[in-house]
C-alpha cells in the first residue's frame, strides 16, 4: 500500500440537521441521508486498503437532544445493524464499539454484541462504531482504572507512562487515527478522540454529511497525502 494512504481514518459525520433544513426535509430524514453516506465510505475504505474506520456515531451529549429525535436515532441505528448486518460480515468488515453502552436498551447491546461477534474473525477493515462516547469520559475511565491498579498494588505510580494509559481506554486495541475528518464546515473537536488525535492530520469538509461522497473522501485522503508528518522533529530529521 501507497504509504502517503492513512491506515487509520476517523470522521466527525456532521451536518446531518442542517442538511435536512436546507433540503426542506426532518432532521431524522437528515440522518436517514447521512447512512446512505456511511455506506459509501465504508465501501470505499474497502476499495482503497484503509486497514480502521472510526466513526463518531452518536456521543455521550446527544443523549441531550429532543426525546423525540433520540429515539428516532436509535431506531435508525438499530435498523441500519440489522439491514447490513450481512454485508459487513460478508465483505470482510471487522465491527466494534467504542463508548459508554450501559445508557442503551438491552435490544441495542445484543445487536451490537452480535454484530462484533459475528465479524470477529475479519480482517479487511476495522469498523470502530463510537456510541455513546466521550473524549472526556474516556480519559477519566482509565484513569479510574489506572488508580485502581495503583490502589491494589498493582501498579507503581513512577511506572504510568503513555503505554499504560492508552492500555486502559475503552479499546487498547486501536491505533491513533492519522487522519480526522469533519464534515460540515466547523472547526472543533466535539469530544473525539481526544487522547488518540494527539497528531493526527485534521481535514475539514465544507460539505454536510448526507453530501459527502467518494470523491471527497478520496480529495481528503490526496490532501493528506501531501502534508509532511513531523511528529515534533524538523524536516531534515525525516
Amino acid at each position: 500500500m501507497n504509504k502517503k494512504i492513512p491506515q487509520h481514518i476517523a470522521i466527525i459525520m456532521d451536518g446531518n440537521g442542517r442538511w435536512a433544513k436546507n433540503n426542506s426535509k426532518s432532521r431524522i430524514e437528515g440522518h436517514r441521508a447521512g447512512v446512505n453516506s456511511v455506506k459509501k465510505i465504508i465501501q470505499k475504505s474497502l476499495d482503497l486498503g484503509i486497514k480502521k474506520l472510526t466513526l463518531y456515531t452518536f456521543s455521550n451529549d446527544n443523549w441531550k437532544r429532543p426525546k423525540i429525535e433520540v429515539d428516532s436515532l436509535l431506531k435508525l441505528f438499530s435498523n441500519t445493524i440489522k439491514s447490513e448486518f450481512s454485508n459487513l460480515k460478508d465483505n470482510g468488515v471487522k465491527v466494534s464499539f467504542v463508548g459508554d453502552l450501559s445508557k442503551f436498551s438491552n435490544y441495542i447491546n445484543d445487536l451490537s454484541h452480535n454484530l462484533k461477534n459475528e465479524t470477529s474473525n475479519n480482517v479487511l477493515l476495522d469498523l470502530n462504531i463510537a456510541l455513546g462516547y466521550s473524549g472526556r469520559q474516556e480519559i477519566i475511565y482509565a484513569t479510574k482504572k489506572i488508580s485502581e491498579m495503583v490502589m491494589n498494588k498493582k501498579l507503581e505510580v513512577n511506572d504510568i507512562n503513555e503505554e499504560i494509559f492508552t492500555e486502559n481506554l475503552y479499546d487498547c486495541n486501536h491505533s491513533a487515527p492519522d487522519l480526522l475528518i469533519r464534515s460540515g464546515g466547523e472547526h472543533r473537536i466535539s469530544d473525539f478522540l481526544l487522547w488518540q488525535i494527539a497528531y493526527s492530520e485534521i481535514y475539514v469538509s465544507e460539505k454536510f454529511w448526507p453530501d459527502f461522497d467518494e470523491n471527497d473522501f478520496s480529495e481528503a485522503i490526496k490532501d493528506f497525502s501531501c502534508r509532511e508528518r513531523r511528529f515534533g522533529k524538523i524536516s531534515e530529521q525525516l
